[in-house]
């Protein structure tokens, strides 16, 4: 647990993947934190003085050292609290971690999310939305447990909540079926286990009224692109 001398602080938003699992990683580790939620179209002064580069969040800040980029901040928590390891000690296999936790954001949320904003381009979301999955083919083969981590929740399973709470929710909302239980079995059965996960529902919101979020979100983008 984290001591009384100790400050953790968290700047988020509700329904951020990302945010979520920071928030995940830092309850299986039994850290107490403050949330400070965030307003994206009006952000803080704070969150723009604790990441001014990128003026995004997840931000973490422990004792008011600032920490940006969800993987970063994964891999800072587990350094910093040792309790439930979600990285593994061994050097190899640690690369390796780093190695699919950033094959993630670039090959499977940078394509899904170019898909979802070609609202006008037909070719463009049909391409992005073959390079998603063809990285979630090669995200399923590397599954070879009931999670990433083996029988327990680990970096990669974290890093992977995007494809488990974000994805299903958000092709709905844009009207395509690109994450199916027939296209990827393994990963599908995988999503399914992490989300029922004990901790993961405790943090993860409710389907209905993130659903409606982000449908008024994405209506709100399509608007805006006419």
């Amino acid at each position: 647990m984290a001591t009384n001398q100790e400050e953790v602080k968290l700047f988020g938003v509700v329904g951020s993947a990302f945010v979520h699992g920071v928030q995940i990683a830092l309850k299986l580790k039994g850290i107490e934190y403050e949330f400070v939620e965030e307003d994206l179209a009006n952000k803080s002064d704070l969150l723009l003085k604790f990441n001014p580069v990128y003026k995004k969040v997840p931000v973490f800040v422990h004792n008011e050292k600032p920490i940006s980029e969800s993987n970063v901040i994964l891999e800072y928590i587990d350094e910093t609290w040792k309790q439930n390891p979600i990285l593994p000690s061994d050097p190899y296999q640690k690369a390796l971690v780093r190695f699919w936790s950033k094959f993630i954001q670039d090959k499977i949320v940078a394509s899904f999310s170019k898909a979802v904003r070609a609202f006008n381009d037909e070719k463009e979301r049909e391409k992005n939305i073959a390079e998603a999955s063809e990285a979630l083919k090669i995200l399923e083969n590397e599954l070879k447990e009931k999670f990433f981590g083996g029988e327990e929740i680990g970096c990669v399973d974290i890093a992977a909540v995007f494809v488990a709470f974000t994805i299903p929710l958000i092709q709905e909302v844009a009207g395509f079926e690109f994450f199916t239980a027939g296209k990827f079995p393994k990963l599908y059965k995988w999503s399914k286990e992490f989300l029922n996960h004990s901790i993961v529902k405790e943090i993860v919101p409710a389907r209905e009224p993130t659903l409606v979020y982000f449908k008024a979100r994405y209506e709100l983008l399509v608007s805006a692109s006419k």
